[in-house]
């Protein structure tokens, strides 16, 4: 695209780009609608104009200026040749009357789906239609639809795809997290779908679960059951997308803080699909990384060391990891090992840490740029079991001068 001296006026004073809605707010300032809303949606920003630092409320009037968006298409048009692309017209922004409407149609069941498609739409236009659906009561018609387990399995997974579009608020989230429908709260009712549902709403409930337990209680996170672990280790072990995966992960990673509920973890049987995933090939960084704090936490109990000893290949993929993937995975794979040598400081696990490369990694560790804690666990380890591992012909010459002395 040529240089285009763009008009100052046709920008947004927030973003500085050619505004595709133009609105004028109470103070007289124009602004780009999309700007200007999710200025006054945040918090800290409702009580000022950006530029006049006038009072507005987070209710204010967006008058459309139809002029100078008029002016904009002239000149987007005029400029066509230059890549300049015409910006289209418009639609009128959804208000919350019409989406009531809309939720009230569908409480019949032959314009459920037709509801359902609409709403999608709704939200997937912008920011501000996704506020207007919460704020009209959507969370709780499609949460309703959800739990009705005579709903049909494509109904399910449009309300839940519009429930994870809608990136509800944190007030929303904790209000669906107390929600009670047919006996059970809305957390069991996503539990139910990961337990019996179609690939996509399982995958859309694992995306809300982890939303929703960023906000839970922790006393409810650990009542959790054992069931519960394992339909999100099942949501890992399916592979059922990747976003599922990762989501499922962070679970792990939050809800396994507490002693309890890594035990629990532990018995739904996490730390062979763990170890699976470290195995393969394509997991990403951040992936491992994550895989390897959970391991970690399953390793402060007795239950994931037993697990993870037992397994053929954990402690050899743990060491893999080490030095691999990043500082984080250095960190928790050394507090692994360190975890699992100490605790079970047997020779047939001494020599098994030989024999696939442990000790090996653990000299490269002093060597190389790690932080000063990760040096003194590997550091520590050394130490301990040097009468087993310092004279082995399993570590290469070069890293025998760094094997610490005792």
């Amino acid at each position: 695209m040529d240089e285009v001296d763009v008009p100052s006026y046709f920008l947004c004073p927030i973003s500085q780009e050619i505004m595709r809605d133009p609105v004028t707010v109470s103070s007289g300032i124009t602004y780009d609608r999309e700007s200007i809303e999710r200025w006054i949606s945040s918090s800290k920003n409702t009580s000022t104009c950006p530029v006049t630092r006038q009072p507005l409320s987070s209710d204010t009037d967006l008058i459309p200026n139809h002029s100078l968006r008029r002016l904009i298409q002239a000149w987007c048009t005029l400029n066509a040749s230059k890549g300049i692309e015409r910006i289209p017209t418009p639609k009128l922004p959804v208000d919350k009357a019409q989406i009531i409407k809309l939720l009230n149609e569908g409480n019949a069941l032959q314009h459920q789906m037709r509801c359902l498609q609409s709403l999608r739409s709704i939200a997937n236009e912008n920011e501000r239609n996704r506020r207007c659906l919460e704020s009209a009561g959507a969370v709780e018609f499609l949460a309703t639809i959800v739990a009705n387990e005579d709903s049909s399995s494509s109904n399910d997974e449009e309300a839940l795809y519009i429930l994870y579009r809608l990136q509800i608020s944190e007030a929303g989230l904790k209000k669906l997290i107390i929600r009670r429908s047919n006996g059970e709260d809305f957390i069991e009712t996503l539990m139910r779908v990961l337990q019996h549902g179609t690939y996509p709403s399982r995958a859309y409930a694992a995306l809300l679960l982890k939303s929703m337990f960023e906000v839970c209680d922790p006393i409810y996170l650990m009542a959790l059951r054992v069931e519960h672990f394992a339909q999100i280790v099942n949501v890992l072990r399916d592979q059922i997308s990747k976003q599922a995966s990762k989501a499922s992960l962070q679970i792990m990673v939050e809800i396994c803080h507490w002693t309890r509920n890594r035990i629990k973890a532990v018995e739904a049987g996490a730390v062979s699909v763990l170890i699976e995933i470290l195995l393969e090939t394509t997991t990403e960084k951040r992936d491992s990384e994550m895989v390897l704090v959970v391991l970690d936490q399953l390793c402060g109990c007795a239950e994931g060391r037993a697990e993870l000893l037992g397994h053929g290949a954990g402690i050899a993929v743990v060491s893999k990891k080490i030095l691999r993937v990043s500082h984080l995975a250095t960190e928790r794979g050394v507090r692994i090992l360190s975890s699992i040598s100490r605790f079970y400081p047997t020779s047939f696990v001494l020599q098994e840490m030989l024999q696939v490369g442990v000790v090996s990694k653990l000299c490269l560790v002093l060597q190389v740029d790690c932080s000063l804690i990760t040096k003194e666990k590997a550091k520590e380890m050394l130490k301990l079991h040097s009468r087993v591992w310092k004279n082995s012909s399993c570590i290469p010459v070069h890293l025998l001068s760094s094997y610490p002395s005792s």
